[in-house]
């Protein structure tokens, strides 16, 4: 890449700065952030492709809008980094996603430019349908949503209620035709399909000026028009238009790459009554060749070489591989052993590595988009009918189906395997991200198995456990990254329901975990040496049911209990055996070790792990405390 100078971008300080430009200097600043973007997730890993897409579209924004004063409300952070850059923040850029630098998503927490939370799609339209709501007319609220998000349930929502509300709010669908992997579904091909004459836009838009001017514009007049309008396009185009259907006026699509011209439509949309929809059409990755070959991989592809697009990829030769990645060759193993198993995924094919199944069985495998609620009743509908999904989705995003886990599939407790992948801590993406409260969440809920494997072979087993004959709804929760094996395969055999294992046999403390943190259990009692003499260790292994011969035999001969889970402690694991403990008269001290009752900020999984204390080093510091109480008991 061409060394850049930042004759425009090194004079723009925040959005004021921006708007005191002349409209022909933009594409030069466009061009100059999106260099600056390459050159800056080059170095420090993010979300690249996103925001490249939508360079034009954040720079026309902010020089139309007065920001911070008028709202614009971004769906997914994933295309900020330019909207960063531009409000105050481009010499912070640099410790993005890091420990103690700037948020990996927009948050009102880090800058008043931020208006909303927007870790997860499809929020902003409802988010900035309130605001427009509680702002009164004399701001202006501005929604950006994905085509991928638009397909999420929560956007109908939005789009339903800002038909019906008194509200000025305009909606920019950025339409890439992508989320992380490609767009799917319906909506997906309804966008490709929609257009309308650019020629009948203006004159309709000067049509409506000339009628408001003259007060015959009213707001029930203006309904009838657009459904006028609806009817006659459809007469000559034969084809409706989903959102002028819901009384919101729509326009476009346009080139979302020329900013002088998304410029002078947002100044002709700006003052408009009403809700209305802006249809841009804009490229994932726009500007940087590499990326635009490749969007998927350049979503967030880690460091690389900005002049020659070379991706700077670890050596994994003797390394474990990815928890992600057992699953989805597990997956294809048990799918050809078992003809009734189908795999679901809501957007994340790539992801969590339903990819590899879905090139061998593409009839067998279904992304259903940016909905995750439908995921999991779509896999109960089928399991309903005799088929065993293996239902995978994000841990945190999981949250967002919490009602269909309950209501569709664990009152009938029906087969369906819900794998969470990126449970735990997963370390830059940041609270929003991070998966730590299925645990506690789920517990409570009848009928539900709840299982977290220590490794590769135990997710392995726990997959083949949870397809056979009668297990019913069935919880499988692991962490993004490696495992710690490299010779992962083994012979898949049923692991019983709600057994654990005794890794190391003790007299003075026992340690109860479940998960592969457990392997950091194990790290910190090595690391003890003769000091860890009469440490035991149990692989819970279930959450529920919980192995009751293990906490009995724990609560009958120890008086010192650790536990230590990679989600919060309230509610978990540790609340688990206490309550049991409790329940049974055993009357043992319990030190739960977990996150707290807080929300965990960005960083590597390392950082945050040491933070608040289940990393080895933390772990063995509890243990040796406790030993050395447990040795000054009085006898």
């Amino acid at each position: 890449m061409e060394e850049t100078k930042y004759d425009i971008l090194n004079s723009i300080n925040s959005p004021a700065d921006l708007r005191r430009l002349d409209v022909e200097q933009l594409p030069q600043l466009c061009d100059e952030l999106r260099r600056d973007i390459i050159k800056e997730v080059s170095m420090n890993p993010g979300h690249l492709a996103s925001s490249l897409g939508v360079v034009e579209l954040t720079v026309a924004l902010h020089y139309v809008f007065n920001t911070p004063e008028d709202r614009i409300v971004w769906d997914v952070g994933h295309q900020a980094y330019g909207h960063k850059i531009l409000t105050g923040r481009r010499e912070r850029f640099c410790t993005n996603r890091k420990l103690g630098g700037i948020m990996p998503f927009p948050s009102p927490m880090e800058s008043e430019y931020d208006t909303f939370t927007c870790g997860h799609a499809s929020n902003s339209i409802s988010a900035a349908l309130g605001m427009a709501v509680a702002g009164g007319s004399g701001r202006h609220v501005v929604a950006v949503i994905g085509d991928g998000a638009m397909s999420g349930g929560l956007a109908f929502e939005g789009l339903n209620n800002a038909s019906s509300s008194p509200n000025d709010l305009l909606i920019i669908l950025n339409d890439n035709n992508m989320s992380i992997d490609r767009s799917v579904g319906g909506m997906k091909q309804y966008l490709l399909n929609l257009s309308t004459n650019e020629t009948y836009n203006k004159y309709r838009f000067k049509a409506a000026r000339w009628l408001g001017r003259k007060g015959m514009l009213h707001e029930e007049r203006r309904k009838g028009i657009i459904r006028l309008s609806n009817a006659v396009k459809s007469a000559i185009s034969h084809q409706q238009n989903i959102f002028e259907g819901m009384n919101i006026r729509y326009f476009g699509p346009f080139n979302g790459h020329d900013v002088k011209e998304v410029v002078r439509i947002l100044r002709q949309l700006k003052n408009m009554r009403g809700p209305k929809l802006l249809h841009l059409h804009t490229q994932k990755g726009h500007g940087y060749a590499p990326a635009e070959k490749d969007v998927t991989v350049w979503h967030a592809p880690g460091k690389f070489d900005p002049d020659t697009g070379e991706r700077i990829k670890e050596d994994t030769g003797d390394m474990p591989p990815k928890f992600q990645d057992v699953f989805g060759h597990t997956l294809l193993e048990l799918a050809r052993q078992n003809e009734k198993i189908v795999g679901v995924t809501p957007a994340m094919p790539t992801g969590c590595s339903m990819n590899i199944m879905m090139k061998e069985m593409p009839e067998r495998t279904f992304d259903v988009g940016i909905a995750e609620g439908h995921a999991v009743t779509f896999s109960g509908g089928m399991a309903k009918e005799g088929l065993i999904p293996f239902c995978n989705i994000y841990s945190a995003f999981a949250q967002r189906a919490y009602d269909n886990i309950i209501h569709d599939v664990a009152i009938l407790n029906l087969p369906v395997v819900l794998c969470f992948d990126r449970a735990g801590l997963v370390g830059e993406d940041g609270a929003t991200h991070h998966g730590l409260f299925d645990m506690a969440a789920l517990r409570p809920v009848p009928n539900l198995t709840i299982a977290s494997p220590m490794n590769e072979h135990e997710l392995r087993r726990l997959m083949f456990t949870a397809q056979l004959p009668g297990k019913g709804a069935f919880v499988i929760r692991y962490p993004r990254g490696r495992g710690v094996l490299v010779d992962w395969r083994c012979k898949l055999e049923e692991v019983k329901v709600g057994t654990g294992r005794r890794l190391r046999d003790g007299n003075r403390v026992a340690v109860l975990s479940i998960g592969p943190i457990g392997n950091n259990v194990t790290e910190a009692i090595n690391s003890l040496g003769a000091a860890a003499e009469g440490i035991a260790h149990y692989d819970m292994r279930f959450l529920k049911p919980l192995d009751e011969d293990i906490l009995k035999e724990v609560g009958s001969r120890f008086s010192r209990i650790v536990t230590v889970e990679d989600g919060v402690r309230n509610g978990g694991l540790g609340t688990a055996v206490v309550e049991w403990m409790c329940d049974h008269g055993f009357t043992p001290r319990v030190e739960r070790l977990g996150t707290p009752d807080e929300f965990v900020e960005h960083g590597t999984v390392a950082q945050l792990q040491h933070i608040v204390g289940i990393d080895a080093e933390s772990i063995a510091q509890v243990l040796q405390r406790m030993t050395q109480q447990q040795d000054n008991t009085p006898k």
